[in-house]
């Protein structure tokens, strides 16, 4: 159960993540509206207070986190971007979520 919801978690925080470092890019390379700044700050925001939320050391969090952030960036690319992965980024997520996997189920506490 800790694991689902870890995982959860991680993944909603990535998705703050993305989001929060994607519109100023919008901003910057789109000639989006400077509005998305304030969305981008308040995500980013969420993405520090979610990180937060972990029941372990922050450098045992932001190790295991960065396996499921390597995983949602590749979606987004697919989703977002409209890219297909490719098999290299397919392997990459494979090794980084079983990297993630080795972290959590290894070293954190269920209490």
């Amino acid at each position: 159960m800790l694991f689902a919801k870890t995982l959860g978690l991680f993944v909603v925080t990535a998705i703050a993540e993305i989001v929060g470092c994607y519109l100023p890019y919008l901003w910057l390379r789109k000639d989006g509206s400077p509005w998305l700044l304030l969305w981008a700050a308040l995500s980013l925001t969420l993405f520090s207070y979610l990180l937060t939320l972990h029941p372990d050391a922050a450098g045992r969090v932001y190790a295991a986190y960065g396996g499921v952030y390597v995983t949602v960036a590749i979606l987004w690319l697919w989703q977002i971007d409209g890219i297909s992965p490719s098999r290299w980024d397919i392997i990459g997520v494979a090794v980084s979520m079983v990297g993630m996997a080795i972290i959590v189920l290894g070293g954190w506490k269920s209490s």
